[in-house]
C-alpha cells in the first residue's frame, strides 16, 4: 500500500510506540503499521532507538516521531472522535482519562502523552448544526460539562 499523501505527525518525547499501541487498542479502524529505528545517534536518542511509528487512529494516518523533550503537545491540535451514544462516549473517555490522562471541559480530555481529544456525541454536533434555540440550549448545556452527558444534551435539544 502506498504512503498516504497527507499524514499527521505527532511529536513525542520517547513514547510514540506506546502511544500508537494504546490508540490502536482503544479506537476501531486503528493499528500500528510499522516501527522504525534510528540508523544512527541523533540529538535525543541513540542508534537503534524507536525513531518513528506509522499508525492509524480511527482511519487517519499518523506518524509518531520520538523527537525528544523540545516540544510539547497543546490543545491547538486535537483528535475529534464522534460517538453514537453514552456507552461509546464513556468507553473512549474512560480509556483516555483512566490511563493517566486528564479531564477537561466540553468533551475535551488529554491522554497521558498530552495529546488532546474531543469525545463528541453526534447528538451534540447535530444540535449545534441545527442552529437557533436548539443549538443555544445544547451549547449552554455543554458548557457545564466535562465528559458530555448525552441524555442532558438530548433534553436540552428538546427544550
Amino acid at each position: 500500500m502506498p504512503t498516504p499523501k497527507n499524514t499527521i505527525c505527532l511529536w513525542y518525547d520517547r513514547d510514540a510506540e506506546d502511544a500508537a499501541r494504546f490508540y490502536a487498542s482503544v479506537f476501531p479502524d486503528s493499528e500500528v503499521k510499522s516501527v522504525h529505528r534510528a540508523p544512527s545517534d541523533y540529538p535525543s536518542g541513540k542508534a537503534g532507538d524507536v525513531l518513528t511509528v506509522d499508525f492509524t487512529v480511527a482511519g487517519i494516518p499518523c506518524l509518531g516521531l520520538n523527537g525528544g523533550p523540545a516540544f510539547k503537545q497543546s490543545e491547538a491540535f486535537s483528535f475529534q472522535i464522534a460517538t453514537d451514544d453514552q456507552e461509546e462516549t464513556d468507553r473512549y473517555w474512560n480509556a483516555i482519562v483512566g490511563n493517566g490522562g486528564q479531564e477537561s471541559a466540553c468533551g475535551w480530555c488529554k491522554d497521558r502523552w498530552g495529546v488532546s481529544w474531543q469525545i463528541t456525541p453526534r447528538t451534540l454536533t447535530q444540535a449545534l448544526a441545527a442552529g437557533g434555540a436548539e443549538a443555544k440550549r445544547a451549547f449552554e448545556a455543554m458548557m457545564t460539562m466535562g465528559k458530555i452527558d448525552v441524555a442532558k444534551i438530548e433534553a436540552a435539544r428538546r427544550g
